[in-house]
């Protein structure tokens, strides 16, 4: 690593932390001229292609989904850090699953499993969103189906009490 005050090119680690899931912060020193500056690494990995619903394929955006959660959070006790957890998480599945190209429609529902258990209203709101429901019916199952799962859960947890 070279030193960006005077271009010696050997530094010492003073201390390494991790930021993200594919990011690490460093602090270094300068062996020659003593001063210290950060620098920050990250693993070069190689695209992911979502195929959209009429075959066209775009790369992996992971800001483009943390715009669609923040509208679905807004006004809603989720914090940014909620949401971008969320988005390392499905960013990290995908990675995981080995695909150079995923469909858009996988990519939705790894957001909304894990979207469900941070906030239901924000779920809703996405999945509404995503869904791209027909009528109100559809919405109202969705509900419905939501609203079952949290009375089935509370019972459980009462239960175990």
């Amino acid at each position: 690593m070279l030193c960006p005050y005077c271009s010696h090119d050997e530094t010492k680690v003073l201390e390494t932390r991790e930021t993200s899931v594919e990011e690490t912060r460093r602090r270094r020193e300068c062996l020659k001229c003593g001063k210290r500056f950060t620098t920050y690494e990250r693993i070069e990995l190689k695209p992911i292609l979502v195929i959209k619903k009429d075959e066209r394929r775009e790369e992996f955006d992971r800001q483009k989904i943390i715009r669609g959660l923040l509208r679905s959070c807004e006004k809603r006790p989720v914090s940014l850090l909620d949401i971008e957890k969320l988005v390392d998480n499905v960013e990290y599945k995908i990675r995981a699953l080995g695909l150079q190209e995923i469909k858009s429609s996988k990519v939705g529902q790894l957001v909304m499993n894990r979207l469900k258990k941070v906030d239901s209203i924000a779920y809703i709101r996405f999945a509404s969103v995503y869904r791209d429901f027909a009528d109100i019916e559809s919405f109202q199952d969705e509900i419905e189906r939501l609203t079952e799962k949290v009375i089935n859960k509370n019972v459980q947890e009462t239960i175990k009490k």
